[in-house]
């Protein structure tokens, strides 16, 4: 899967109807990736890891914990490519996520819910990128 077609995915599953903490969204893709090729739900958690690592940034989460800075930043890739690639050009929109702590942590669940309903096996899943906090240590450089 490569980046247009995952956030073409994010958008497709995206709720027409307020959504805060991406739960309604990250069902959907996991229905969507569930009835598809494996290698679908394989290249949705790469382009997911790779999202969350690019915003894995000092100047987004020197604030917050570990915790708390995954799931922010989970929640900008849930609000669309639009909106990530608002953050990325300005930090200052990461604010409003970081403040309010608007959170998507189901978002994070997804890829590893469809690979056990395709295969019905836990998956030790091992992406290029970690998407775990301050885990970019180019991002975090002085």
């Amino acid at each position: 899967m490569n980046e247009d077609a995952f956030w073409q995915l994010i958008e497709d599953c995206r709720p027409m109807e307020p959504d805060p903490d991406a739960d309604l969204l990250a069902d959907t893709l996991t229905e969507r990736l569930a009835q598809s090729p494996l290698s679908l739900t394989i290249g949705f958690a790469e382009q997911l890891s790779w999202a969350l690592y690019r915003l894995d940034r000092k100047e987004y989460g020197h604030d917050l914990g570990g915790d708390a800075f995954l799931y922010t930043r989970a929640a900008v890739v849930a609000a669309g490519r639009t909106e990530f690639d608002s953050v990325l050009e300005d930090s200052a929109a990461f604010t409003l996520y970081a403040t309010d702590l608007i959170w998507a942590e189901s978002l994070l669940y997804t890829p590893d819910r469809a690979y056990r309903r395709i295969t019905g096996e836990e998956w030790d899943r091992d992406t290029r990128y970690s998407y775990e906090s301050y885990s970019n240590t180019e991002g975090w450089a002085d």
